[in-house]
């Protein structure tokens, strides 16, 4: 025999998240098989709409109510500036994120004060950005990504 081919039945599983918002709270949920990405992977869910913008000068952070413990971790991302579609490719363009890494470890949820949030760029911190505007905050959004 010169050589076998093998043919695997193999299940996938692809990655999927949902936000279910109801009154004042939303309810963020989903699959994550890193297993079947190779060991990447990350579930988000995102505001939409680049002409919404929210005024929170008059606050001091956000409190975010994040239910029962899970032990996994989170990052809250918060924009003010979203630039049109790259003409070339139609891709969002990339702009400063404002991010802050928390887990589910309180009933009573959890205070993030705007001082506490990191200026990141594509992923990486961005030393010397300016703080959040936040009279003018165009996006939010809440993402779980794989432990490592």
């Amino acid at each position: 025999m010169i050589g076998q081919q093998h043919a695997y039945a193999m299940p996938l599983i692809f990655p999927q998240s949902y936000l279910d918002i109801s009154n004042s709270s939303a309810h963020f949920h989903g699959t994550l098989d890193i297993k079947t990405l190779g060991g990447a992977g990350f579930a988000s869910q995102r505001t939409t709409g680049d002409d919404r913008s929210w005024d929170l000068s008059d606050y001091d952070g956000i409190h975010l109510d994040v239910g029962k413990y899970d032990g996994k971790r989170y990052t809250l991302t918060l924009k003010d500036e979203i630039l049109p579609p790259n003409p070339e490719n139609g891709r969002e363009q990339s702009t400063i994120s404002y991010e802050y890494e928390f887990s589910s470890s309180s009933a009573e949820g959890l205070f993030v004060p705007w001082h506490a949030l990191k200026a990141t760029y594509r992923g990486k911190e961005k030393d010397g950005a300016e703080p959040l505007d936040t009279k003018n905050v165009k996006r939010f959004s809440v993402m779980m990504r794989r432990q490592v």
